[in-house]
């Protein structure tokens, strides 16, 4: 995907972008392969699969869930940035949090957030299950959004803790999505959660599965959710 089919894209589904914006892409881009050679910070370096498996993918979250209010975020396990960095570039309202597990990526988020010249976000190196018992940040985040870091049983339990009730959590799955979320409804419901709506697609050109599956928070977390680091992977509520 070239930056003029990206572009033409993303106005086919009502998000049109600045040349600011566009810049702002072409120096994610280009900061993503140079810091990719110092860490492992993603096998796609090629220009045109960044901006489809990456850039455009990522943004495929706000074809389904209204992004242009002032939302507060919070993206776990984001990594390079993914999927809330392409998102907020689109939308600059946004409030962003970013945690994750590995401090290097965390050192790079920081560069990426002074290069782009982004406001309104903060970078958290921290577990995810130890995050979600921090009072602070607890049930406090409109929206959490995560992209395929586990399945969605174990993700809820990571997720669900952070968003507010009637706040949002929106997972981004491949293929795999429809029997994640048979063996993931114990876990939504007893995190609080109940299932909205899912949304099965193809990311153009290769053609392969996504889905956007948007659940809300009706409920108050139990507290002693999510358990400690590692449990939720071992022994995930399903």
């Amino acid at each position: 995907m070239n930056i003029d089919q990206f572009t033409k894209m993303l106005a086919a589904k009502g998000i049109s972008l600045s040349s600011r914006q566009l810049h702002q892409y072409e120096t994610y881009y280009s900061t993503l392969v140079e810091w990719n050679e110092k860490m492992n910070l993603t096998a796609i370096t090629d220009k045109e699969d960044v901006y489809l498996k990456h850039f455009y993918d990522s943004l495929t979250a706000a074809f389904y869930f209204d992004f242009t209010l002032p939302l507060k975020v919070c993206d776990v396990g984001a990594g390079a940035g993914f999927p809330s960095i392409p998102i907020k570039i689109a939308f600059p309202e946004l409030h962003i949090t970013i945690v994750d597990s590995l401090n290097k990526r965390i050192g790079f988020l920081e560069h990426l957030a002074k290069v782009l010249e982004l406001e309104k976000v903060q970078f958290i190196h921290d577990r995810a299950e130890a995050f979600g018992q921090n009072k602070e940040y607890r049930e406090s985040f409109d929206v959490v959004t995560a992209r395929a870091v586990a399945r969605l049983s174990v993700l809820s339990e990571l997720c669900l803790p952070l968003a507010k009730q009637e706040g949002t959590f929106v997972a981004m799955k491949g293929a795999s999505a429809k029997e994640e979320l048979e063996a993931g409804q114990k876990a939504i419901a007893v995190l609080g959660g109940k299932l909205v709506d899912s949304h099965t697609f193809s990311l153009p050109e290769e053609e392969s599965e996504r889905n956007i599956i948007i659940i809300k928070k009706e409920k108050s977390t139990p507290k002693k959710y999510p358990r400690k680091p590692g449990t939720p992977n071992k022994t995930p509520i399903e």
